[in-house]
């Protein structure tokens, strides 16, 4: 893991917009189309706002959100509405979004159409992730119902999810999606969280903290 600790979160959000955009062009210039895989919440957005303008053949990138609240893509609190309003907009409106809901009554149920769906652009190109001060990342909500399944190695590409700490039900991308990306960044601020970043590194056990899963090879962004 790298920790690359920033003098406050402007900055953070510029260069990490910067770097993502870099990664994604070189992508660009040994594949067709690229991936980037993002998450849904606030944090990101002012990164969101940096990146969308960044001069990129948006038209080949395909843009997927990294976890989904199982309700249709027009409701607040859907991830894949605020990919849609904060990053694919100015160039980045170009780009394609591949959401990770699919209608039908369960997640269960549409998970593995989901995880057929995705197969085509994996690995990830680009990843970006956040982290919760419960050491959760992307769904991957500690005790949660389909945790254990969404660890596993052979797990498929798509994971429902189900957590009294979540809301609603949930999918989100499994641990091989994220452990394969090409480039993998994790974004957090806040004393609080860089507490809990270095728990989950003491803990060193996915159950309890699944973002200790992803951290070897990612680059983490800190600033407070």
């Amino acid at each position: 893991m790298k920790f690359v600790e920033y003098p406050d979160r402007d900055m953070m959000m510029i260069d990490l917009a910067n770097v993502m955009a870099g990664e994604l062009n070189a992508a660009l210039h040994a594949n067709d189309t690229v991936s980037l895989a993002v998450p849904g919440g606030t944090t990101p957005g002012p990164l969101f706002d940096g990146l969308c303008a960044a001069d990129i053949d948006w038209s080949r990138v395909v843009v997927i959100p990294t976890d989904e609240r199982w309700v249709p893509g027009d409701h607040a609190r859907s991830n894949a509405r605020l990919i849609g309003e904060r990053l694919l907009t100015d160039r980045a409106a170009a780009a394609s979004l591949l959401p990770l809901y699919t209608g039908d009554a369960t997640p269960e149920e549409g998970a593995p159409a989901l995880s057929d769906r995705l197969a085509r652009h994996l690995p990830v190109s680009v990843m970006l992730l956040g982290m919760g001060g419960d050491m959760h990342t992307a769904s991957l909500f500690p005790g949660a119902e389909g945790l254990a399944a969404a660890l596993d190695p052979q797990a498929p590409a798509v994971c429902a999810i189900r957590s009294p700490d979540a809301g609603e039900p949930r999918v989100s991308l499994s641990l091989p999606v994220l452990q394969g990306a090409v480039a993998r960044h994790v974004l957090i601020t806040g004393a609080d969280k860089r507490a809990a970043l270095d728990r989950a590194r003491d803990l060193n056990d996915p159950l309890a903290a699944p973002v200790s899963a992803v951290l070897a090879g990612a680059t983490v962004h800190w600033a407070e």
